[in-house]
């Protein structure tokens, strides 16, 4: 699993390549933290080459979105695939993120 973060124009975005498994979601945390506090800025999230998430990813992309709430920002979820959007669906959180 790999996750990054890039500043661009104003906003953040993140990629995540792999599968954010459990034994990957304490690495991708501590690479992701900084988008908890995101200082104003909105945050997008490149799904394009996630294959799995668990309900541990799901936690920490919950993390990063109730900080940008709090900062007056919003986040993206960007190109995931039909599998990973049905968990989204599944768990009701299809309702809290906005896609692209």
């Amino acid at each position: 699993m790999v996750a990054t973060i890039q500043q661009l124009e104003g906003q953040y975005l993140a990629t995540l390549k792999g599968e954010l498994n459990t034994a990957a979601a304490l690495e991708v945390e501590e690479v992701l933290k900084p988008l908890y506090k995101s200082d104003g800025r909105d945050v997008t999230i490149d799904c394009t080459e996630l294959e799995y998430i668990a309900s541990s990813g799901l936690r920490i992309l919950i993390s990063i979105l109730k900080g940008a709430k709090a900062n007056g920002s919003k986040v993206v979820l960007k190109n995931l695939n039909d599998d990973i959007k049905n968990v989204f669906k599944l768990t009701g959180f299809i309702n809290l993120f906005e896609f692209v």
